[in-house]
């Protein structure tokens, strides 16, 4: 919960810095926001700990300077749709998007408040998510921008090339995984007895294993929540 909590404050304090807004007072104020919910911490960590980190973090990367992002209110936060046949489209939501010289680059911003984790362009070639947003947009160059978390913190700048055939992969990915949705066919995981496996606490097992008692027990269907206009309207 905390990360998703800081990592969105922390999102939030980034889209202020590119506005020519006080980054440190929007991260106080999102984080702020959070310290009242039942947050569990680790490794000896606290609020106040991980606030100093994000403190730091946007310091170093203002430091850096090598992020420009024009017109961010624009360009920060995209909505790009891919249609995918008569019935169903493909919606994602860009980090942010950028031109240097003839490329045009959707960056995505890792789960800022990670880990000590070191990563380079080779193995970010093969990252899922940055081989989506290069389908969906049809960009060949995609960016990441990592933000560590640790005693010293880091920020790293990675770049990589997705090949067509990357994209076209990932294409046919999509268009099976689209098929198996609607003929509603969820495979059981092969280790879902394992007692360390996130299947067994999932809500949604009861539909992956094709047992709706399951599901009606996990599941609660609200009046409307069919309707998926909100995404529409979502405000970053």
């Amino acid at each position: 919960m905390q990360l998703c909590c800081s990592g969105r404050a922390f999102e939030q304090a980034l889209g202020a810095l590119f506005r020519r807004e006080d980054p440190g007072a929007v991260l106080f104020d999102e984080w702020s926001a959070c310290q009242d919910q039942d947050l569990h911490y680790s490794n000896g960590q606290s609020w106040d700990g991980m606030l100093r980190q994000g403190i730091m973090l946007l310091t170093r990367f203002c430091q850096d300077n090598r992020i420009q992002v024009h017109q961010p209110r624009r360009n920060l936060q995209i909505k790009f749709t891919r249609s995918l046949g008569e019935r169903n489209d493909f919606v994602a939501y860009i980090d942010g998007h950028r031109k240097t010289g003839r490329h045009a680059l959707p960056a995505r911003v890792e789960d800022q408040f990670v880990a000590d984790i070191r990563k380079s362009p080779r193995t970010i070639g093969s990252d899922p998510q940055l081989v989506c947003y290069s389908w969906v947009t049809g960009i060949a160059e995609v960016a990441q921008v990592v933000f560590v978390r640790k005693s010293q913190v880091e920020v790293q700048y990675l770049r990589t090339t997705i090949t067509d055939e990357q994209r076209q992969e990932f294409g046919h990915l999509v268009e099976g995984t689209i098929r198996r949705i609607e003929s509603a066919d969820f495979l059981p995981h092969s280790g879902i007895r394992f007692p360390q496996n996130p299947c067994s606490s999932c809500p949604y097992v009861g539909l992956c294993l094709g047992k709706q008692e399951i599901a009606d027990a996990a599941l609660v269907r609200r009046p409307g929540a069919e309707d998926l206009g909100w995404l529409d309207e979502l405000n970053y």
